[in-house]
């Protein structure tokens, strides 16, 4: 009589624990039943970890600089750094923690003193990802010194601009025959933010004429893909093998800016049209996933094209459909990245975004991991995730 009593007694209990698990099926947890592949993302946790583990991983040791990678090789590199400076502007606005202005401070006078003291350099290209990552930096606190310093460099890059190869800025100082995407879109986009900035008409007409040249010069009319340079080994010829995303994501910011100053739908149709090429893109994006472009300068590619998709979500004039594709786009990304492509507990991040890293991370590896999922944190944070 008592096992059977007992019996029931079991039976009845397991049946009521069944049905208020089956009541709490669509609560995070328990997870038993659900598919392996739901998931639930918090982008901005996941971004303040990566923050934390960035900046002790690779600080340099007087605290001035980000080091070349994680594993002894402190090397300094201008671009890199100025791109750390992007991603605390990206912690700072969606956390409003005094703790990064304190950092961007400490990194633009780092970068300034490991310069030999000075922010201007021989590459137009560099001192450009400075200005615009200094003006998003003003912007965002209103310091004076972010903006003196955009200023500045846009001084020295103005420098830059010649006839050689029918206009645009040169690549660097001592080679100013060869033109490139990387150093003149990006000035389309900074001339472009300073007219919205100081409304000066000078500036404004900039952008204008570098975009009518880059369009006319390094962008396949077929297909709105974005090529590399030109006369870069002195022959005239462009390099139309070289095929890598920073330069369809520089070309896609330029085009929206110069929408926003202008309110021509012509700049933003092209910048809609270079962005779906390139997430369709077998080359730029295999199977759907930003590809690898190794490390070294290439680690940081991937991040910039993040960047300027992530910011034509949020232009109005551009049709849901195709926000909806780059949403979608974003958020595959960022899910492989966070299931495959990010070692824990260190946090370092894979220039492959489908696979592990090894044990050496570069530290522009690991700013385009950070950018992707800064960028996932933002568009949730507008709910443009759901």
């Amino acid at each position: 009589m008592k096992k059977l009593v007992l019996r029931g007694f079991l039976y009845f209990n397991l049946v009521a624990l069944l049905a208020s698990l089956s009541a709490c099926e669509d609560d995070p947890f328990p997870l038993y039943d659900r598919p392996s592949t739901v998931a639930v993302y918090n982008w901005a946790a996941t971004a303040d970890s990566l923050q934390d583990k960035t900046n002790s991983t690779f600080l340099s040791a007087d605290g001035k600089y980000f080091v070349q990678n994680n594993t002894g090789n402190t090397a300094f590199n201008y671009w890199w750094n100025a791109h750390a400076l992007d991603i605390m502007v990206d912690a700072y606005r969606r956390t409003e923690d005094p703790m990064y202005v304190q950092r961007m401070k400490f990194l633009l006078n780092g970068i300034k003193d490991k310069n030999n003291g000075s922010l201007p350099n021989e590459f137009y290209d560099d001192m450009e990802w400075l200005a615009l990552s200094s003006l998003r930096a003003y912007e965002a606190t209103q310091d004076q010194a972010f903006l003196d310093a955009t200023l500045l460099l846009w001084q020295d890059i103005k420098t830059g601009l010649n006839d050689n190869q029918g206009g645009g800025i040169a690549w660097k100082k001592t080679q100013l025959d060869y033109k490139n995407t990387p150093a003149n879109a990006p000035a389309i986009i900074l001339a472009a933010r300073l007219y919205a900035l100081q409304k000066k008409q000078e500036d404004l007409d900039l952008a204008k004429n570098l975009y009518t040249w880059l369009k006319a010069t390094l962008v396949d009319p077929a297909t709105g893909l974005v090529w590399d340079g030109i006369n870069r080994t002195g022959n005239g010829e462009i390099d139309k093998s070289w095929i890598f995303t920073y330069n369809q994501g520089v070309f896609i910011g330029a085009g929206q800016e110069l929408h926003k100053a202008t309110g021509e739908q012509a700049y933003l149709a092209d910048a809609v049209r270079t962005a779906n090429t390139a997430i369709n893109s077998t080359e730029l994006s295999p199977g759907g996933i930003l590809k690898s472009e190794n490390q070294g300068d290439g680690g940081l590619f991937k991040g910039i094209l993040v960047r300027y998709l992530a910011n034509l979500i949020e232009q109005p004039n551009v049709p849901q459909a195709d926000k909806a594709k780059y949403i979608n786009f974003l958020k595959y990304n960022g899910e492989t990245l966070y299931s495959k492509g990010i070692r824990r507990p260190s946090l370092m991040i894979s220039p492959d975004w489908k696979n592990m890293p090894g044990e050496s991370t570069d530290f522009s590896t690991q700013l385009s991991g950070v950018m992707l999922v800064e960028a996932l944190a933002r568009l949730d944070e507008l709910n443009l995730l759901d």
